[in-house]
């Protein structure tokens, strides 16, 4: 294998891969969207890429047709290039509209998918009507050297490559813009490499065009067809590798903050499941409840609420610390006036001190204001927490889930019985 093939297929796999990996999302974007046009994207650009090598091309010539891996190909990139100005303009559609960047935007936006479809038209037209198909891969193992001094090789070749150019200009603008004010070094890094390949890109179809003029004129030697095939498909390979992993820094990012918020929920689970089987109306879905719960079946009934039914992790990790502020805040209105005290008290006697003390206190409240759900309702009491803002909620959460979880039976019997008695130290805690 050349080293132009293995670079082919690298290229080919690292599309497949970010097609795998953006499978889901684009299945729950039922209509449309951005995670379908992304999606869209990586999967023609691996069809066309795909096209480029020899088993693509061996599946497409049994059909008889001289050069139609060619335009195949030509025609995918074209599609995602398509999907991927979609993309790009709908992104940055949110920005101030007046502006004049978003004003050209919106155009190209309006304009990408008509611009597309007829460019397809006039590529398919040339080349049927046009080109000399009689010539194969015998004559010159390159489309353009097969076709030198044809007047339909300068259409063909030169929509292709204007259509390139002004699709790799917008993008790379948009990227480069972006990379300026992403506050992330990694999602910065990511925005300039893939506006950077998008500016060699624009290189490798000005290349191409200034090779197109002479090869019309008058047919050029081998050697220097073969030059320039590898001086321009260097540019290209060079530009697309730049891009595709700047496209994987956003997605790597994405998939971490998607593994922290999944991590994040199956701690609160325990938490959440307690409160919500134990105050009526809180939850938008009840937990999952086969075999009505038995314990030889937990992990199962874990596994089904930490997957089902939100759109992505995220919002299942907001729902999960609302649904536990809703019933926590159902508990106050039943739970004894000092409960709250009684708890700090305990597990400042448990010799717990600061914010180690305040997770376990609040804990220990959660687990004896269990008891008292039932009770009717009446005034809030007083209950102090942490979590100033989402993010800090969070982490505190998983705090106290985890003192939940580890909670001494022993300490919550004594917490519930305590209010006629003094709280002593627990020796038996470690």
């Amino acid at each position: 294998m050349s080293a132009s093939d293995a670079i082919v297929t690298a290229i080919v796999m690292l599309l497949l891969l970010q097609t795998a990996i953006r499978l889901p999302s684009a299945v729950r974007s039922r209509r449309g969207g951005r995670p379908l046009w992304l999606w869209g994207t990586f999967t023609a650009f691996a069809l066309s890429w795909w096209l480029r090598t020899d088993l693509g091309r061996a599946a497409i010539d049994p059909l008889g047709i001289n050069d139609l891996p060619t335009l195949l190909k030509h025609a995918l990139a074209i599609a995602g290039t398509c999907l991927l100005l979609t993309y790009v303009t709908d992104v940055y559609a949110d920005e101030d509209a007046t502006t004049r960047h978003i004003k050209i935007t919106a155009g190209v936006h309006r304009a990408a998918a008509r611009a597309s479809f007829v460019t397809v038209l006039c590529l398919a037209a040339v080349f049927f009507f046009s080109l000399n198909r009689t010539k194969t891969g015998a004559d010159s193992p390159y489309f353009m050297a097969r076709h030198a001094g044809e007047p339909g090789l300068v259409l063909y070749m030169g929509l292709l490559y204007l259509y390139t150019a002004s699709a790799a200009l917008v993008c790379g603008y948009q990227w480069g813009r972006a990379s300026r004010k992403a506050r992330r070094w990694s999602l910065r890094v990511g925005l300039w490499m893939m506006a950077a390949g998008m500016a060699l890109i624009v290189v490798y179809a000005a290349l191409r065009t200034t090779f197109l003029v002479p090869t019309t004129l008058h047919p050029l030697s081998e050697r220097a067809v073969a030059d320039q095939e590898h001086i321009t498909d260097t540019v290209l390979y060079a530009g697309f590798l730049l891009w595709l992993f700047g496209s994987v820094t956003p997605a790597v990012h994405a998939l971490r903050a998607r593994g922290q918020s999944t991590w994040a929920v199956i701690g609160l689970h325990p938490l959440w499941r307690d409160l919500v089987l134990a105050v009526d109306g809180v939850a938008l879905y009840q937990p999952s409840n086969l075999f009505h719960g038995h314990p030889a079946v937990s992990a199962l009934n874990r596994f089904r609420d930490v997957l089902s039914y939100d759109a992505t992790p995220q919002i299942r990790l907001g729902r999960y610390v609302t649904e536990i502020r809703d019933a926590t805040h159902e508990l106050r209105r039943r739970a004894p006036a000092d409960l709250y005290d009684r708890a700090v008290q305990l597990s400042g006697a448990d010799g717990h001190r600061g914010t180690d003390a305040d997770a376990l206190a609040e804990a220990y409240w959660i687990k004896a204001a269990l008891t008292a759900a039932g009770q009717p309702a009446g005034a809030p009491v007083a209950f102090r927490t942490a979590g100033d803002d989402f993010t800090t909620e969070v982490a505190w959460l998983l705090r106290v889930a985890t003192a939940y979880r580890e909670a001494d039976p022993a300490s919550i019997s004594r917490l519930i019985h305590s209010s006629d008695t003094p709280l002593v130290p627990h020796t038996t805690r470690t």
